[in-house]
């Protein structure tokens, strides 16, 4: 069993100047390739199950699934859940064996994110757990506006949480299907010199690779969590997959198909984080 917390592959990666990937998974055929992809490249990884996941799939059942992958692997596996709204669905992953908690309370007033970010970081440490909070709001592409996260108050949700990972709204967009955006790095620098806490962006799929191995190197961007570039991979090898014989219908062997091409697409997610080889670091 290789299944890790958040604060074991995140300290270690803040050392050595790198960043571990946040792989958003949405069922068993991404999760396998994902975690394939790290044991093939040696590499730490952070399986995450996002509010969409969860519409799909009950939680217990998707912690089940993580720890399954963690122990047919030699590589740190973290569990984590991604956006948790609530305390509530906090306490329901602790339970189902989660090994890290990221609780979302980017849209409260910062007074309250601060309240019930602490209170899932007391709720997490007190089962020996990680937990991972988010000062600023990570807008949507098509959707919400982003509003960027002030270093000022970044400095004072870490004290005040105990956070062991800060997301942070750098220019970072969800659901972005390029790479011409680019995080602003001004406000990483302002922000890292205001806290030591290992920091987080969402919406890494928008972030250029070359710039998302840069950071990785060279500030405390220590996750990056990569959803959209992997599902399009898999959407890509789904539709080829079912279009190459219009008389197979078994889903089995239609799956089956989308296997390699996703992870080879998480290789390439891993590579731009500069993970690979990480696994003992």
């Amino acid at each position: 069993m290789t299944l890790a917390t958040l604060h074991d592959v995140l300290k270690p990666a803040l050392i050595g100047g790198y960043a571990v990937p946040g792989l958003v998974c949405l069922g068993w055929e991404d999760m396998r390739a994902y975690a394939m992809a790290a044991q093939a490249e040696r590499a730490p990884v952070i399986l995450q199950a996002g509010p969409s996941c969860r519409e799909h799939t009950p939680l217990p059942v998707l912690a089940k699934m993580f720890r399954v992958l963690a122990s047919e692997v030699d590589v740190p596996v973290v569990a984590h859940l991604d956006h948790g709204y609530t305390i509530d669905e906090c306490e329901e992953a602790l339970a189902a064996g989660f090994t890290s908690l990221m609780f979302d309370g980017s849209r409260l007033r910062l007074k309250d994110n601060i309240a019930q970010t602490r209170a899932v970081v007391k709720l997490a440490h007190s089962a020996g757990i990680s937990a991972e909070g988010e000062i600023g709001f990570v807008g949507y592409s098509g959707g919400e506006d982003s509003a960027g996260t002030d270093p000022e108050e970044a400095a004072c949700f870490a004290t005040e949480t105990g956070v062991d990972a800060m997301a942070i709204s750098v220019g970072n967009v969800h659901l972005q299907q390029n790479h011409e955006g680019g995080l602003d790095e001004a406000r990483i620098r302002a922000i890292e010199a205001a806290t030591d806490v290992p920091l987080v962006v969402h919406g890494g799929s928008g972030v250029p690779h070359a710039q998302r191995l840069a950071l990785a190197a060279e500030s405390a961007i220590c996750k990056f969590n990569i959803g959209t570039e992997l599902r399009m991979a898999f959407g890509a090898a789904l539709r080829s997959a079912v279009n190459a014989d219009a008389d197979r219908f078994d889903r089995v062997q239609i799956l089956k198909d989308t296997h390699d091409p996703v992870m080879e697409a998480a290789r390439l997610a891993i590579r731009s984080t500069g993970a690979s080889g990480r696994a003992c670091a």
